[in-house]
């Protein structure tokens, strides 16, 4: 998948963005947030490229996508769709690093990965998840068309969720 924005471009990601994966993944909001994936060196930043990013590509045909910016090509962030266990359909996600939050980037790129999803994959309904605290991102969904619908568990996870979806 390659998508633009008018200031982004929407791209598979690559072992040579192991830098950028290895700081955004360690960031408090990630962690806190989305979970600690236990990536703390370049070679483990790789490996989970290859293992999360690449192979949802491959199996799927789907999964996160490397989100830059349009002018200088700088990594800012992930946004895409997974299958995801537990969810009867397909879920969008986004993490950004810190410093390129509260511009609207989150928005613009989910916005065109909904759109595309919806109408040239003909995905319907989307689903998202997050943790009961997450405000700006359950806010995000909002924008984006998706209601919260209940709380739920998903397998291998202990927290209690809130599940969006669009109608």
């Amino acid at each position: 998948m390659l998508l633009e924005t008018e200031r982004l471009i929407i791209s598979k990601m690559t072992v040579e963005y192991a830098p950028f994966i290895l700081e955004l993944l360690n960031d408090p909001d990630y962690i806190r947030f989305i979970g600690d994936k236990k990536v703390k060196t370049l070679k483990e930043a790789e490996k989970h490229i290859i293992e999360k990013y690449l192979e949802n590509y491959n199996n799927q045909k789907i999964g996160f996508y490397l989100v830059s910016l349009k002018k200088d090509k700088t990594p800012i962030g992930t946004s895409g769709l997974v299958d995801r266990e537990g969810l009867d359909c397909h879920d969008i996600g986004f993490a950004y690093l810190p410093k390129f939050r509260g511009k609207g980037y989150a928005y613009e790129a989910a916005k065109k990965i909904l759109d595309y999803a919806t109408n040239e994959l003909k995905l319907n309904p989307i689903a998202a998840i997050t943790t009961k605290d997450n405000i700006k991102s359950a806010n995000l969904l909002e924008r984006l068309g998706l209601k919260f619908e209940k709380l739920i568990l998903i397998p291998n996870d202990s927290e209690e969720l809130r599940l969006f979806k669009t109608q």
